[in-house]
C-alpha cells in the first residue's frame, strides 16, 4: 500500500469535544502517533494517526462523531534541520501542491504526513528521489 489511514473528525466548536474525541480512543486503548488540528469559527478538523485506525473510527462513530478514514501520503526523514525544507522543494520542482500536512519523530526519523493534489505525480517523485514511504505497519 502506498499510504498510510489517517482518522479526519469533525468536532464541533464547544468546550470539551476535543477531550471527548481523545478520551473515546484511550479507552480502546489506541494509541495517537500524530495529530494536528485545523480550526474555523464552526467547527474543527482533527486529523490523527493512530496504531489502529478501523477500530478507531468504529469507536469514533458509536460515540457520534462525524469521522471519515482519509488515505494520507507519508515519508520518512532524516533528523536535520534541512530535511523537511529539502522534501518538500522536491514536490515544488514538479509543481505538487501541497493541500496540508504535518510532521512528527518516529523513533529516530522524521516522518512527513502530507496530502497532494496529485497523488500519483508525487509517487514518481518518491520513487524517483528514493524516499521511503511510511507503510502502516510500520506504525504499529
Amino acid at each position: 500500500m502506498m499510504t498510510i489511514r489517517q482518522l479526519s473528525i469533525f468536532l464541533e466548536n464547544k468546550s470539551g469535544r476535543l477531550f471527548e474525541a481523545l478520551d473515546s480512543l484511550a479507552k480502546e486503548k489506541i494509541n495517537i502517533l500524530a495529530l494536528t488540528v485545523a480550526d474555523t469559527s464552526e467547527y474543527g478538523i482533527l486529523r490523527l494517526i493512530v496504531s489502529n485506525p478501523e477500530q478507531g473510527q468504529k469507536c469514533l462513530k458509536a460515540r457520534g462523531f462525524s469521522v471519515n478514514l482519509t488515505e494520507v501520503m507519508s515519508v520518512y526523514t532524516s533528523n536535520k534541520p534541512d530535511s523537511l525544507a529539502t522534501t518538500l522543494k522536491l514536490f515544488s520542482d514538479d509543481n505538487i501542491s501541497i493541500e496540508y500536512m504535518y510532521a512528527f519523530q518516529f523513533h529516530d526519523k522524521g516522518v512527513i504526513v502530507f496530502r497532494t493534489d496529485d497523488r500519483q505525480k508525487a509517487l514518481k517523485v518518491v520513487e524517483k528521489s528514493k524516499m521511503e514511504l511510511v507503510k502502516q505497519e510500520d506504525l504499529v
